[in-house]
């Protein structure tokens, strides 16, 4: 019998938020075992469900022809106007209408730019830690993936000096994701604009990922890439999934922005591809207009006193609390992402860890390997439960680590 074997492409994809360690949790969870689960944004499972005005406008909405439809493969006029207009507000110059994609989601509109940009060999730089779709879909497009240091000592910064260092003749574009998953940092201007000038001096594409740019705690603000250049080729990515609380929606954009002389074949090549799958889903679609020119109820649950807001100052409190355990307070989206003292848990594999502390806890976390960071002594979660579940997750982490402690006594 010939075997059937997958694609020599996916040795170097993992995705490890929803890797191995996840499906031991589902057959745990069909044994009857309940999982109190942090390993992935996805909102509404923790009660956080999309505002009300966006609900009811796409039920409006779902009887028509439009909505049932193929749309154009761009997207529906009056939500990529909406973009626009977001545009204009953030202080992104000269975007049209054309210049605008919708999408089944970021992740769709990643894979598209990068399959379209790449060729055999060529080089993108990607942060770490980073969000692994990005690793992944760099190594399907046939390209190499080339990380960058970030700083934990500077507040998860990007070390620009180590991201300059790793230019070489077949680097073809730069990724910012910001602000950043898994680590929480927000990127001040001063940053965004050293690293775009490292993408002015050697031609790159600039791929800002900022899916999260309303997601901002203690009155922070956020700066997007484009707004700082209009001579250097970006391309802007975002959607409804966390602000709006609408992840299952599927509705995202991408936005191309500054010099777009040399880049006209390219851009060819993502209307190509664009075509190629005819159009994004078209209910998601009917819900951007109303989400981006609507109450933005996400200032409330980010603001003082706001779920979002209370639920990162608890998480942080009873984690730094935990002997040998660090973290930088998040200034924007969803995750901790938490160091380990490699003096007091001397973990040699941290998915083996992941797995022991589920087993023992019933708390699943993402291991910090699975967001390409090198060293097995991080891990991720997410505050999204509520108060009391996120106390009862860290207090069976905490008894896990104090148990790991004694089985390795420093």
């Amino acid at each position: 019998m010939r075997l059937i074997t997958q694609s020599r492409k996916l040795a170097g994809v993992c995705y490890d938020i929803r890797g191995p360690v996840l499906d031991k949790a589902r057959q745990m969870e069909e044994e009857g075992q309940r999982i109190i689960k942090l390993n992935i944004g996805n909102v509404a499972a923790f009660g956080l469900l999309p505002p009300d005005e966006i609900v009811q406008d796409m039920i409006r909405n779902l009887p028509s022809p439009e909505a049932a439809g193929y749309t154009d493969s761009k997207g529906l006029f009056a939500p990529r106007k909406a973009v626009v207009h977001e545009c204009q507000q953030k202080g992104i110059a000269g975007v049209t209408v054309d210049d605008v994609y919708l999408g089944n989601g970021v992740s769709e509109l990643i894979v598209l730019a990068l399959q379209a940009l790449l060729d055999d060999g060529d080089e993108v730089l990607l942060p770490s830690p980073d969000y692994p779709l990005y690793t992944a879909a760099v190594v399907l497009a046939s390209g190499t993936p080339v990380h960058y240091r970030c700083d934990e000592a500077n507040g998860w910064l990007p070390d620009v000096a180590d991201l300059r260092a790793r230019v070489t003749p077949r680097t073809r574009a730069l990724v910012i994701i910001n602000p950043n998953n898994p680590t929480g940092a927000l990127y001040p201007p001063e940053v965004l604009t050293e690293m775009l000038a490292v993408a002015r001096e050697h031609g790159l594409v600039v791929m800002a990922d900022e899916i999260y740019d309303k997601t901002l705690y203690d009155g922070a603000r956020h700066t997007s890439v484009a707004a700082l250049a209009d001579d250097v080729l970006v391309l802007t990515f975002s959607g409804l999934s966390k602000n709006w609380r609408a992840c299952g929606y599927r509705a995202g954009w991408m936005i191309v922005s500054g010099d777009k002389a040399p880049a006209r074949d390219y851009i060819a090549g993502l209307n190509m591809l664009a075509s190629l799958r005819l159009c994004s889903n078209t209910p998601g679609q009917l819900a951007i207009q109303t989400a981006l020119g609507g109450y933005q109820s996400i200032e409330a649950l980010v603001g003082p006193g706001g779920r979002l807001a209370h639920q990162r100052e608890v998480a942080y409190e009873l984690l730094t609390q935990i002997p040998g355990v660090s973290v930088v307070k998040p200034q924007a989206a969803l995750y901790f992402f938490v160091r380990l003292d490699p003096a007091i848990y001397p973990i040699a594999d941290d998915e083996r860890f992941a797995y022991e502390l589920l087993a023992e806890e019933k708390v699943l976390i993402v291991q910090g390997t699975g967001f390409n960071w090198p060293m097995p002594d991080h891990f991720r979660i997410t505050f999204l439960p509520n108060v009391d579940d996120l106390r009862e997750a860290i207090a069976r982490i905490a008894r896990f680590l104090g148990k790991y402690r004694e089985r390795h006594p420093s």
